[in-house]
């Protein structure tokens, strides 16, 4: 059994992608000043990082906990209608999050098993963001895709 285990782990070594770095953020924060940080602002900081040394970035982005309300589309139709300081910023945000969908290629996982509890309709989530079971399903595959775990809380 170990050396299959080993050689597994060689085989995945020697396909591994020269010159890629993969990380999955954790994102259960509500906080909107830590989300604009070490999302917004953080990701796309991480990225230029490692372009400017000839190397990619790979980033994925597990949504849970109070982190849902970033990635409604109608707080009116949703738990989050009455958080006036998202209201105040929400087109903004929409527009920057969809800018680390599509130009940076950040991957979001939502755990849908919440979601569904806190009864968010997946119509009313950003079309980028795709399902996952539960957040800890999500983070599993991902590092067992070999990304690396930064937790946002």
């Amino acid at each position: 059994m170990k050396k299959w285990l080993l050689t597994l782990a060689l085989c995945g070594m020697l396909f591994a992608e020269e010159g890629v770095k993969q990380v999955v953020f954790d994102l259960k924060t509500g906080d909107i000043a830590t989300f604009e940080k070490k999302v917004l602002q953080g990701i796309a900081y991480h990225k230029a990082h490692y372009e400017g040394k000839l190397e990619k970035l790979d980033v994925a982005v597990v949504i849970h906990g109070d982190a849902y309300k970033f990635f409604i589309k109608d707080l009116k139709h949703s738990p989050y209608k009455n958080d006036t300081a998202l209201a105040k910023i929400h087109d903004d945000l929409s527009k920057r999050i969809a800018t680390m969908a599509n130009t940076y290629e950040v991957e979001f996982l939502m755990c849908e098993a919440t979601m569904k509890a806190l009864k968010i309709d997946q119509s009313n989530v950003y079309d980028f963001v795709k399902m996952t079971p539960n957040s800890t399903i999500g983070l599993i595959d991902k590092q067992n895709e070999h990304f690396a775990y930064l937790p946002i809380h």
